[in-house]
């Protein structure tokens, strides 16, 4: 027990310190003849020895609680006791209150630290917490993947080497305010981010003194990029036979008013014109209300063999201007397709009216239907050509919106730019996948690859 523990010297100075006043006080009265120096001496001696035994305790109870405290400054667990003294009772309880609210406040920085780290993980987007000099104090799941090594004790020059966000963290930190920059990041395959740089108003207790959080804006870029693209390749698209219809126009009323020859031929150029931008509306339009309802993935069962034919049928008049021999290659017993029946016509009309266009006169068109693997496996249809093929470069951008590899050929056969787009889109609507092999010389394969519905578990 602490109290065996007293030290004999301070106890003896504290017994002395309380007794000197009471000898005094008995010399000065045995002096003025008040109290005689025998009783003096034996009522001074049993005081002090009673002052004696009250300081011993009390003073075990002081070391007690002296080393309970210092127990709690280390961290460690007080073992609880009771004070020997009415004044060390009440010591031993403060102290082990102020234990229980300790470690209370503890388990608290401790779960809110815990939080934290679980919310700053939980965070789709890179965030680095730093210190007032740029050192990685933290950083998310999402940044570790992004920098692809452990940041945390690194200086961020050597993390993230951009002098844009270098140089917007020393404006933040010199001014005290927020700062928003956007930069480039040469990873694999670049990728633009916008950057948010918050000091805090007090360092924490880590260190950290700035927090800085990127969002990847590249999709937004690109889709950007691509909507004032395709608002330009419209306008152009639309004002380019808009201008040849005023141009025959003006001319019929003067020059050729009455050239009968050149009126028709004229008009006849007009028509053309006029048809080719009501196609163009057509597919503008199509292709507007097939990503309206994008999201939304088709119910009706659809027949693969009767809808294929369907196709071949109406495109029969181009085949045989182009004198093309079309083929279909459909296996029996196909499961049905969910989809919309007039959106796959579309998707198939489209691929098959390409492969007639853009392969080779007096050549051949295979459309093929099969099912991949087992009872389980996914629906195939691919439609093949025999035309010059497509240059490797140019395949991922076969489907973007008015994307043409040979501009004059493709609106001298009638194009608008918006087929290939069109087909992406329907296929993503009915959570197909479309694929495209060619190579030059060696004709083009277009496949569409359809899940099977029959194979999915019911209320899937």
């Amino acid at each position: 027990m602490v109290w065996r523990d007293v030290p004999l010297g301070r106890w003896l100075r504290a017994v002395g310190m309380a007794a000197a006043p009471l000898a005094l006080a008995f010399i000065i009265l045995s002096a003025l003849g008040l109290i005689a120096l025998g009783p003096a001496a034996l009522t001074w001696l049993g005081l002090t020895l009673i002052s004696a035994a009250g300081i011993y305790w009390l003073l075990g109870d002081l070391l007690r609680t002296k080393r309970d405290i210092e127990q709690l400054a280390r961290g460690g667990e007080i073992t609880p006791g009771r004070g020997r003294s009415p004044i060390g009772r009440e010591l031993s309880q403060a102290v082990q209150r102020l234990e229980r609210e300790s470690r209370e406040r503890t388990d608290r920085l401790v779960s809110d630290h815990d939080g934290l780290e679980r919310a700053l993980d939980a965070l789709p987007g890179p965030v680095l917490l730093l210190t007032a000099g740029q050192t990685v104090v933290r950083a998310n799941i999402a940044a570790k993947n992004l920098l692809g090594e452990a940041p945390e004790g690194r200086d961020l020059t050597a993390v993230l080497r951009n002098p844009d966000v270098i140089a917007a963290l020393e404006t933040a930190a010199r001014a005290n305010s927020g700062q928003d920059v956007t930069f480039t990041l040469q990873t694999p395959v670049p990728r633009t981010f916008s950057a948010r740089i918050e000091p805090l108003r007090q360092p924490a207790a880590d260190g950290t003194a700035i927090v800085l959080a990127l969002v990847d804006v590249t999709a937004a870029r690109l889709s950007d990029q691509m909507r004032a693209d395709f608002i330009a390749n419209a306008s152009h698209e639309i004002r380019t036979p808009l201008a040849t219809l005023s141009g025959f126009i003006e001319t019929l009323r003067g020059p050729a008013k009455e050239d009968a020859e050149a009126r028709e031929r004229f008009l006849a150029i007009m028509a053309q014109h006029a048809e080719r931008m009501t196609r163009l509306v057509e597919d503008l339009l199509s292709l507007s209300r097939i990503e309206m309802n994008e999201h939304t993935t088709p119910t009706d069962t659809v027949d693969l063999a009767p809808l294929l034919a369907n196709v071949t049928a109406n495109l029969e008049w181009r085949a045989e201007e182009r004198s093309v021999t079309v083929t279909s290659d459909i296996a029996t017993g196909l499961p049905p397709l969910q989809g919309d029946t007039g959106e796959l016509t579309q998707l198939f009309q489209n691929l098959v009216d390409n492969a007639i266009k853009y392969g080779r006169e007096n050549g051949a068109v295979r459309i093929r239907a099969w099912r991949d693997g087992q009872d389980s496996g996914d629906i195939l249809v691919s439609i093949a050509d025999q035309g010059e093929g497509i240059a490797r470069q140019h395949l991922p951008r076969l489907t973007e919106r008015f994307y043409r590899i040979d501009t004059a050929r493709s609106r001298e056969l009638g194009g608008t730019g918006l087929g290939l787009a069109i087909v992406k889109h329907i296929a993503s609507r009915h959570r197909a996948v479309l694929s495209i092999e060619s190579e030059p010389g060696q004709g083009s394969v277009f496949s569409v690859r359809f899940p099977n519905i029959s194979a999915k578990p019911p209320g899937s």
